[in-house]
């Protein structure tokens, strides 16, 4: 747990301080000065007795006791300040700004190991080095402008980059949006986004607590403490939108050279936002969009009300909300009527609703009215209003700001002008407003908050497997893939349905597994990797004759060392795959099976242990779904026994992570049941 003395000390000193603020340690001191902080301040800077006021030591070791210190000197120099201030001055809050640490070379991750260590020894905690700061509605311990409206009730923000955080902020700002907290965390070197998250969560108070966090990522390092942590905050209410960068080998390389950590496998990340219930998003301009979304009351459907005094705009919000799978009702009716009388002539109300350039804040006032209490088919209002400069229209965003503070339903302002209504937007945001510039960005985002799926919930069931039996498969298992018998036993006692089948490697025995099996079989070459493209696989085979002939056939395949027999079974071809991603854990994907899985590429990803709804999510959110119901009188696969299998596999590779990968392509799947009819699986100890 994060020593309450960093963000609640009673005294603080900033070393380095200066009068200089445009350099690190004068800008922070400033910010200090200027902040609400109540407590002590000191500063020691060895050639001055004041400094911005504050009363200044020439040396560390002439310091009384002092809570937290901010540290804004040359890196060589950290090593004995930190260990004079925790072990003789009581400080165990430390903010260190300073770079040349682990982000430049050995020796400075050596120095940077050796100041945790000293950290560590006294309970102390470290944000950095290598960072802007921490900012908190206490005290102002960066060094970064602007500084942000404070609220107990505002964001959370937490970001791997300093440069990043100045910008996020800045960008949130001119929304509107306010600040708890934020957290420039640099090299991580003890108190990484992980810890930042389980100090949110652990210390999270329902009445007091802010319930929206925002996060920049550059890397993953924890993700089990990651996805605990982030998780039980959206359960208690939360909201959270993160930007994971790295996600391409070139981005990852550019995150690598900044923080000297490795981007994490993108998939992964994927699918571990989606079980913690986070939204993510691509770039600062969608997450303070998000974020600005998490400001207003949750949607509690998918049907909005467009209101416009200017087509083009909803025309394209429109277009952003239907491809993002959001509903446009239209609206009609004797209430419709009654609202177009009240509007200028060649207004319309089918929706969007468009009352024209010269529409007044009274007939927007009965446009909100109307979408709030005559229309049942409206979950959420969007009001695009900028100005054609015929008229200052303080008026209009002063009832905007009014029905969004009453409203039961959502209210989302979208600005589309700047320059001619800068004073009322302005006054719109001092007076607690947050507004959305752009439609389609909005529109997109928008979308992107509604279908992230719903936390996993923290008492998910999870089906019994024979524990024992599969580590004592594992257990005597080298490296590489296993063979027939194997996999067999895993899949039974992981509960996995497969299709009869054995394997055979002489005449005899492979005629006496057809008997035991019955027609129709498939015949299988053992060995070879890919078994079609070496004439390794027949199907429908009905005598014994066929048996005898193929046998002889395929055992002169090259790196065929058996044949392997199964029930020739019917349905559609579905799969089902795993895969160990290092910190991650297993990724675990479905999709249609067979050749479609190259062809369409059609999979969705979810993190192992996988519960029975994230696995339904995972089928029904295919491009393909429609083929697994059943089209154009077609059998539709048993969805539940389709998601069983998924979250079988996903208990199976959890109970044995040792498997490296495995594949279950096909499954066939008809409306009775979901059966493996071909299995491979590595293991890598």
């Amino acid at each position: 747990m994060i020593n309450e003395k960093l963000f609640n000390p009673s005294s603080v000193v900033v070393v380095g301080g200066s009068d200089d603020v445009y350099k690190p340690g004068g800008a922070v001191l400033r910010n200090l000065v200027q902040s609400p902080f109540k407590g002590q301040k000191y500063v020691v800077n060895p050639k001055a007795d004041q400094v911005q006021g504050v009363v200044s030591y020439h040396a560390v070791e002439d310091l009384p006791q002092v809570d937290c210190a901010i540290i804004a000197i040359a890196a060589k120099f950290c090593l004995h300040t930190v260990e004079v201030l925790a072990k003789e001055k009581g400080t165990r809050g430390f903010v260190i700004l300073s770079a040349g640490f682990g982000e430049e070379n050995k020796e400075g991750a050596e120095l940077e190991r050796r100041i945790v260590e000293i950290i560590d020894s006294v309970g102390g905690s470290l944000i950095g080095p290598n960072c802007t700061g921490l900012l908190t509605t206490n005290y102002n311990g960066s060094f970064t402008s602007p500084v942000p409206q404070l609220d107990p009730h505002g964001i959370d923000f937490i970001s791997g980059s300093g440069a990043t955080a100045i910008f996020i902020v800045d960008n949130g700002m001119r929304k509107g949006l306010k600040f708890n907290s934020v957290w420039s965390v640099g090299n991580s070197a003890q108190i990484g986004v992980e810890e930042a998250l389980e100090y949110l969560d652990e210390s999270f108070d329902p009445q007091h607590s802010s319930r929206i966090k925002l996060l920049y990522i550059e890397s993953i390092n924890k993700p089990d403490k990651f996805l605990r942590h982030a998780s039980s905050l959206v359960r208690k209410g939360c909201r959270i939108a993160a930007v994971k960068s790295g996600s391409s080998e070139a981005g990852g390389r550019a995150a690598s050279s900044h923080t000297g950590a490795l981007a994490s496998p993108d998939i992964a990340v994927d699918a571990l936002f989606r079980k913690a219930g986070i939204v993510r998003c691509s770039g600062r301009e969608e997450l303070t969009t998000v974020a600005g979304i998490f400001m207003y009351p949750e949607l509690q459907g998918k049907n909005i009300a467009i209101i416009t005094h200017a087509g083009g705009p909803a025309v394209m919000l429109t277009d952003a909300l239907s491809n993002g799978k959001m509903e446009i009702p239209h609206l009609e009716g004797p209430k419709a009527q009654e609202l177009l009388t009240k509007l200028f002539p060649g207004s319309a109300v089918g929706n969007p609703i468009d009352f024209l350039a010269t529409g007044t804040a009274e007939q927007l006032g009965y446009i909100l009215d109307a979408c709030e209490n005559d229309f049942d088919n409206i979950d959420g209002m969007v009001v695009i209003f900028g100005s054609p400069g015929l008229f200052p229209i303080y008026d209009v965003y002063k009832l905007l700001l009014d029905k969004i503070k009453t409203s039961r339903k959502p209210i989302f302002p979208v600005f589309p002008s700047y320059t001619w209504v800068k004073g009322e937007i302005d006054e719109f945001v001092a007076q607690g407003g947050v507004y959305f510039p752009d439609e389609v960005l909005f529109g997109n985002a928008l979308a992107k908050v509604y279908h992230t799926p719903a936390v996993q919930a923290a008492d998910a069931g999870f089906p019994c497997v024979d524990v024992e039996r599969i580590r004592s498969v594992v257990n005597r298992a080298g490296n590489g893939y296993l063979a027939p018998d194997q996999i067999h036993d895993l899949l039974d006692a992981a509960g996995i349905a497969r299709a009869k089948e054995g394997t055979a490697d002489n005449e005899a025995e492979c005629l006496e597994l057809a008997r035991r099996i019955g027609f129709p079989l498939v015949m299988k070459v053992v060995g070879p990797v890919h078994k079609s493209d070496v004439g390794g696989v027949v199907l429908n085979v009905n005598n014994e004759e066929t048996v005898v002939r193929e046998f002889n056939r395929m055992m002169k395949i090259k790196d065929t060392y058996a044949v392997m027999l199964a029930q020739q079974l019917h349905g559609t071809e579905v799969f089902i795959g795993a895969k160990r991603e290092g910190a991650f854990g297993h990724i675990v994907m479905c999709g249609l099976g067979g050749i479609f899985i190259e062809v369409l590429k059609d999979v969705n990803v979810g993190l192992a242990p996988v519960a029975e709804p994230e696995a339904r999510a995972m089928i029904r959110n295919l491009r393909s779904y429609k083929i697994i119901q059943g089209v154009r009188g077609q059998e539709p696969v048993n969805e539940d026994r389709f998601a069983e299998a998924v979250v079988r596999v996903s208990m199976l590779v959890a109970t044995a992570p040792e498997i490296f990968e495995m594949d279950l392509n096909p499954l066939l799947g008809n409306k009775d049941d979901v059966v493996a009819v071909d299995a491979r699986i590595r293991i890598e100890k």
